[in-house]
């Protein structure tokens, strides 16, 4: 397992080939069935006309025990310490998704962290996927894009990508990246089952849209270093469960260490 870290650091995202072995991709696939099957606040579930969906949950504060194997696996610590380099390093939340069923709609281009109230160098998001991921239908990243600037998140609005979710003159409004495709370098990579895509949360992203038969499952865990910081946002996103971590940082000084108890250590 290797990343070249100055690349890495310069592209916000990089893809590591076989970065987890048999038994730690087994780990994360007890994780997610068990996130399936114990749906939190945050679970959600979109349907298509034609019959496809997509399935997502997001930091659910009882899977902290669920996923401790995992996060604490070798291959995963490894991975981890190889992007930030740093002495510390925490878990923070996880996020499944699965789209099957029939077509469903794209991801809209968007950043993780105006959702999240942390910021720092040191935040990693670590994307599996359990199924193969062909080239065209692949997660999608604006290169650089995680140096700034940091937009407004999207609503996700179907009729509008770019639809703010704040409305705040404090983040500009997201790009139509969609539809000026040709103006931004966009990566993206095949995966196989056991291929990992490593990301800073506030890189542009999107997803490929599903269609047919094709099935795509994918976890992401998310992790903290030693520079993370409480970061304020506009105002706070209602929904979910106050009892995460995550969701009561929200109430933390902005500049604050971004620490709490219930945050697992890593390393």
């Amino acid at each position: 397992m290797s990343i070249d870290i100055e690349r890495y650091k310069e592209d916000g995202v990089g893809m590591v080939n076989g970065a987890l072995g048999n038994s730690a991709l087994q780990l994360a696939q007890e994780a997610y069935d068990w996130s399936i099957n114990n749906p939190g606040s945050m679970s959600s579930k979109v349907s298509f006309p034609d019959g496809g969906y997509f399935y997502s949950e997001t930091a659910n504060p009882d899977s902290f025990a669920a996923y401790n194997p995992i996060i604490h696996h070798p291959d995963i610590v490894e991975l981890v310490r190889s992007v930030f380099q740093g002495p510390d390093a925490w878990y923070m939340y996880e996020q499944v998704f699965r789209k099957e069923g029939g077509d469903t709609r794209r991801t809209p281009w968007h950043q993780d962290t105006p959702y999240l109230p942390v910021s720092g160098d040191d935040l990693l998001v670590v994307w599996i996927s359990f199924d193969s991921v062909e080239h065209e239908a692949a997660l999608e990243f604006v290169q650089g894009s995680h140096r700034g600037p940091l937009y407004d998140g999207s609503s996700f609005d179907e009729s509008d990508d770019t639809a703010p979710l704040y409305d705040s003159s404090e983040y500009p409004r997201l790009p139509d990246i969609e539809a000026n495709r040709a103006n931004y370098n966009i990566v993206s990579w095949a995966t196989e089952p056991g291929d990992v895509l490593v990301f800073h949360p506030s890189i542009l992203h999107g997803g490929a849209a599903t269609s047919g038969e094709v099935r795509r499952r994918t976890l992401s865990l998310r992790f903290f270093g030693s520079d993370a910081r409480v970061a304020s946002r506009p105002a706070n996103i209602e929904g979910g469960d106050s009892s995460h971590p995550v969701r009561q940082m929200r109430l933390v000084k902005s500049g604050e260490p971004f620490r709490h108890p219930e945050f697992p250590k890593i390393y």
